[in-house]
């Protein structure tokens, strides 16, 4: 599939969709993002029916919608903007896989659901994090896994998360930010930031670096998103 800048068809169609509320557009809309990349009418057409096929998105009146796995995906990337999160109290949450047999599928789907969750695993089959996200437990969870509340004796962070990498990584997208120009430019740096939000653990303050550029990168995006998608719609409507 033709690709610029390292970006499909599907990526463009999906990173376009996820950013919209409600997450539809019509296919002309969708043939207009793809030729910021250069990527040909047909060539964007095709992706969207292969995706129809495959159960990503949803065709109606010449429109298409996210399917429903896609649209918890897209409330996931919402949440990692806006994070509900509650006092911590020193609590960590550890869930235990402890059901014998498991099919493939079923251990893929647990560690997707984990990661979703912001869990780490310290160990095979051992999950945690410190209590302090507002969330239910899934199914899926419940199934495979006995949950336990504890206090570690010292702190696991540093085994669980790479800190360090995932600051540095959010500064230089602040400087992209800042940076960006253009449509196309401003698009890839978009999904850029939205992807690198998803990999934040969400930690207390207690646990994490005085200079955490968490916050900052949030409020950053959320300016440079506002002013980007006044740009883009303009662009859409022709």
């Amino acid at each position: 599939m033709e690709e610029r800048n390292g970006l499909s068809a599907r990526s463009a169609v999906l990173s376009a969709l996820l950013g919209s509320h409600p997450p539809r557009l019509s296919a002309r809309h969708l043939v207009r993002i793809g030729a910021l990349f250069g990527i040909a009418e047909g060539t964007v057409r095709v992706a969207l029916s292969r995706m129809v096929a495959a159960g990503d998105l949803i065709q109606s009146e010449r429109a298409y919608t996210l399917s429903e796995r896609l649209v918890e995906r897209q409330a996931r990337q919402d949440e990692s903007r806006d994070p509900h999160t509650k006092h911590w109290d020193g609590t960590w949450e550890v869930a235990v896989v402890t059901a014998e047999r498991r099919a493939p599928v079923d251990r893929a789907a647990l560690r997707h659901t984990m990661s979703a969750l912001r869990l780490a695993e310290l160990r095979e089959g051992t999950w945690m994090r410190p209590a302090n996200l507002v969330r239910r437990w899934p199914e899926i969870v419940a199934a495979q896994c006995t949950l336990i509340d504890g206090r570690p004796h010292g702190d696991p962070t540093p085994l669980l998360w790479d800190l360090d990498g995932w600051a540095d990584e959010a500064r230089r997208l602040e400087r992209a930010l800042d940076r960006s120009e253009g449509l196309a430019e401003g698009f890839l740096v978009s999904a850029a930031v939205l992807r690198h939000l998803l990999a934040d653990p969400l930690l207390p303050p207690e646990l994490l670096p005085a200079d955490w550029p968490g916050g900052e990168l949030r409020a950053r995006y959320d300016d440079f998103d506002a002013r980007y998608r006044e740009v883009l719609h303009t662009h859409l409507r022709g």
